[in-house]
Order: C-alpha cells, then structure tokens, then sequence
C-alpha cells in the first residue's frame, strides 16, 4: 500500500492562502484531498487523475489542484480562505474505481494536516 505524508498546513487569517502538499511513497495515478472538521463528516475536496482535476461543491474557484508525477507529490493550493475552511485536511490514494469525492472509495491515507482559518 501507498504511503501519504501531508505537509503544509498551519493557522491563518481570512483571507489568507497556504499550499498543503501530499508525498506518495510511489506513482499513483489518482490522488485526493479530503477535510474534516470536529463533528463532521469526512468531505471531499477535490480530486486529480492522470492530470484531470475534480472538485467538490466546498472549494468553489477557491482551490487548486495539481500533481507532479516526478516528485510523486500532489498540492492543493488554497487561496480566499475561510473560517468554514478550518480542519484537518487529508490525502487519500488508491481509488476502489468508485466516487472520487466519496471518502469510502479510497484504500491509502495520510495522517492529515491541520488548517486553521481565523477571522
């Protein structure tokens, strides 16, 4: 199984950005994020496979993400960011072929991130 290592999360005002990057132990075509914020449901960020990104409903022109296959490391730069943007943030790798976005359809995961936004 694919190891995931987050890096890059911290604490930030409204309005601020931070770039969360995602190191894979190997290639792994398709990679996501996902976030979690205390006594929510894991929801789905977004997504990229083979270079081709999905996003969730949360991010709304304010993500992006992206992947560089050399470095086997995905990003997710996150720019306007929220106080409703607040949680760990984590990657994922290993899609079972179902949903990207849907958090039960990934085998390998990191150990997350935690972004905190203040307003």
């Amino acid at each position: 199984q694919v190891r995931l290592v987050e890096s890059g999360g911290g604490s930030v005002q409204a309005g601020g950005s931070l770039r969360l990057a995602c190191q894979a132990s190997g290639y792994t075509s398709c990679m996501s994020w996902f976030r979690q914020a205390p006594g929510k449901e894991r929801e789905g960020v977004a997504a990229i496979c083979s270079g081709s990104p999905y996003y969730g409903a949360s991010p709304k022109g304010r993500f992006t993400i992206s992947q560089d296959n050399a470095k086997n490391t995905m990003y997710l730069q996150m720019n306007r960011l929220k106080p409703e943007d607040t949680a760990m943030y984590y990657c994922a790798a290993e899609n079972t072929g179902g949903s990207l976005l849907s958090p039960n359809e990934w085998n390998a995961w990191g150990q997350g991130t935690q972004v905190t936004v203040s307003s």
